[in-house]
């Protein structure tokens, strides 16, 4: 069986493709059925790898070390599966494959044009997933919105699949928008019905219409919906905003989209078993305690940049029953105003990833307070590099210790270049990147967390700890528990003599899942709960 579902969108970008896009395929597995998720990104990059958080939010990182699209994230998140650079497609991959047979004479000589040759290409793509991981439906997003030139390439790809496979192979879904009016109080319609007009310009009728609203769908809109767009009003979904995106799936379901999808793909009729996932929903409804956790990051005023990061503390906060209020603190402000003004009421502190210097010294402030007013602190790849660099200049004496990436003069490099990242040039996917394997050290925070003495986990750096200090740090407290398989990489130090103080070089956030939260950020909301309760 290959089946496929294809979700665009219209009116606006923002409106949550990614989030119908993983429900459709979770309500399919969760029926039974091996299901690939694939998102398409027309921007001309070949990853996102390049790009600054504020054009694109968050890069996630896949097993296989592909730099990917946030919504890579979402999916395995609602799918508890690994995805890889198959699940992500851009325009840049495409013209780059077209480009590259072209110079090699595979064309035998004919005119290369966007009809046939790149959307042979990006059918190709499109149906690479059920080819190399044997699933059987491919639910795959297309990014942007209808109308976008950067777009069209890949609508009249799907449209031609559409025609060349059977016709209960294909399903679309086009979620838009229903502003309403505030002086009439009026859900209105036209948009929606420009945009279907605009699919249906480019030769693909939409099978069912996703509506965001701010209130619940009037049936009357519905009938309106159904009969200008051509659909059936049971295909009409009612997507307004809701606690949280893991209620999505079970709302989706209620309003009958897997219906739809199943009798439009002629599927048997299966209900998906959303116990589980029902069950943790409530518990993140409705916790019986709360902590309260500073993020101190670069990019605070844009969410996305760390969406990840909150992600996997809403997972650990249901493990442990706790609700997570997160306090989004810049790192510029910790250096203009101190530390004390923003975390001194917290539970916990966590400072994740990023480049460049702007904001490492409030993140450096930040650390130096968790670490000496014994507030549980985790740090992520730079947050664990802050760590490093705070912990030599106050404990250590190194008044001048630094990152080389910072300061190329410090005479105390005790973070450093990697030793393979020296002569490399291009930027683009050059970082070490994917997933790597790491050993624990026996009686360590990370091994009672991850109960294994051997793990692997997902990386996105081009610096790293310089092992030249690494007995200096030992002897005065701040250990290398986690460390690659030859010893000469560091992945992770803790401080003894502190209730919970554990830096990570690697991305531990990829890999938690709502239904399974990653055991460092379990322990993690663990010690700040203990911090909360005493």
């Amino acid at each position: 069986m290959r089946k496929f579902v294809f979700v665009t969108g219209g009116v606006l970008s923002g409106l949550g493709k990614g989030v119908v896009t993983a429900s459709i395929g979770l309500l399919l597995k969760q029926s039974g059925y091996r299901v690939s998720l694939q998102k398409i990104d027309p921007y001309v990059n070949i990853d996102a790898g390049t790009m600054n958080p504020y054009e694109h939010g968050e890069v996630f990182v896949t097993d296989d070390g592909k730099e990917t699209d946030l919504d890579i994230g979402r999916y395995e998140r609602f799918l508890d599966e690994n995805l890889s650079a198959r699940n992500y497609a851009t325009t840049g991959q495409v013209y780059w494959s077209v480009i590259r047979q072209e110079r090699a004479g595979s064309f035998l000589g004919k005119t290369v044009q966007v009809i046939p040759h790149i959307t042979d290409e990006i059918k190709k793509l499109i149906q690479r997933p059920l080819e190399d991981c044997a699933a059987e439906i491919a639910v795959v997003e297309i990014g942007g919105t209808v109308g976008d030139i950067e777009s069209l390439p890949f609508l009249e790809a799907l449209r031609q699949l559409k025609d060349e496979l059977p016709a209960d192979d294909t399903f679309f879904v086009h979620l838009t928008l229903l502003p309403q009016m505030s002086s009439t109080d009026e859900l209105k319609t036209k948009p929606t019905q420009h945009s279907v007009k605009e699919l249906r310009g480019i030769g693909i009728q939409p099978d069912a219409i996703v509506a965001r609203a701010e209130r619940s769908i009037p049936a009357d809109v519905r009938r309106k919906i159904a009969l200008f767009c051509d659909v059936p009003e049971t295909n009409v979904i009612e997507d307004i905003d809701q606690f949280s995106i893991y209620d999505v799936p079970l709302v989706i379901q209620r309003e009958g989209l897997h219906a739809a999808v199943s009798t439009g793909l002629k599927l048997p009729p299966r209900m998906p078993d959303m116990g589980p996932w029902s069950r943790r929903v409530e518990k993140l409804r409705h916790p019986s305690r709360r902590v309260r956790i500073a993020i101190v990051g670069k990019y605070i005023e844009l969410r996305d940049s760390y969406i990840s990061i909150h992600e996997a503390l809403i997972h650990a906060g249901i493990h442990c029953e706790v609700g997570i209020d997160p306090l989004w603190v810049s790192a510029e402000s910790v250096d203009e105003h101190g530390p004390e003004r923003y975390l001194s009421d917290v539970d916990g502190i966590l400072i994740p990833g990023g480049f460049g210097d702007r904001g490492v010294d409030g993140k450096v402030e930040a650390v130096s307070y968790a670490r000496t007013n014994g507030i549980p602190f985790f740090g992520i790849c730079l947050g664990l590099q802050c760590a490093a660099i705070e912990f030599a200049r106050n404990r250590l004496g190194m008044k001048s210790a630094n990152s080389s990436e910072f300061d190329s003069e410090t005479p105390h490099p005790v973070i450093d270049l990697m030793e393979t990242q020296s002569e490399l040039r291009d930027k683009g996917g050059t970082m070490r990147l994917g997933a790597y394997p790491a050993v624990l050290a026996p009686d360590s925070i990370s091994v009672s967390c991850y109960k294994t003495p051997e793990i692997s986990e997902r990386h996105r750096h081009r610096y790293e700890f310089n092992t030249a200090y690494r007995e200096a740090f030992s002897s005065a407290g701040f250990h290398v528990t986690g460390a690659s398989p030859d010893g000469r990489l560091v992945e992770i130090l803790e401080l003894e003599d502190h209730p919970w103080f554990v830096g990570v070089q690697f991305h531990p956030e990829f890999k938690s899942r709502f239904v399974n939260p990653h055991p460092l950020f379990v322990g993690f909301v663990q010690a700040c709960l203990e911090r909360h309760c005493c």
